[in-house]
């Protein structure tokens, strides 16, 4: 069955949030392309609406927008999702900036927009916040215990 790691961004403090989708949270995932809204309810944080904004793949191919199915393919691109300036190192330690001609294509492999279950991270973003925060976890049990057991002796 399918297993995805999401990864939910705030962008009102810029913090950003993991969590796991198993089985059947993780079904509801599937055939969802870039840019579609998800319900908060389906990943258990309700009032919550989400946008999917990439991710990528078992072998970390990124999700590109424009590259349609849930197939890799090889793309001839000058910048985007995928493409990275060169960065050299002098002798040093400082970073130099080696950048390449404008209008040079690189070929680059990415990974189709819509969401299957190779897809190993899918990046959220919140558009619409909910009753409950993120991140705000409640301390566990046996964890609070170790603590009182360390504060007596």
């Amino acid at each position: 069955m399918a297993e995805f790691k999401l990864v939910i961004s705030d962008p009102k403090t810029g913090k950003s949030y993991q969590l796991e989708a198993k089985d059947e949270t993780a079904k509801h995932f599937l055939g969802k392309k870039i840019g579609d809204k998800v319900r908060g309810e389906l990943i258990d944080l309700s009032g919550y609406e989400f946008e999917i904004r990439g991710g990528s793949d078992n072998c970390g191919f990124p999700m590109r927008k424009d590259v349609e199915g849930s197939v890799r393919k090889r793309i001839y691109a000058v910048s985007g999702v995928g493409i990275h300036k060169k960065v050299n190192f002098t002798k040093k330690g400082e970073r130099k900036i080696r950048r390449k001609k404008q209008g040079v294509k690189q070929k680059k492999t990415v990974c189709g927009n819509t969401i299957h279950a190779k897809v190993s991270q899918i990046n959220l973003m919140i558009l619409k916040h909910g009753s409950k925060p993120l991140g705000k976890e409640e301390p566990k049990e046996g964890a609070s215990e170790a603590k009182q057991a360390e504060s007596t002796n």
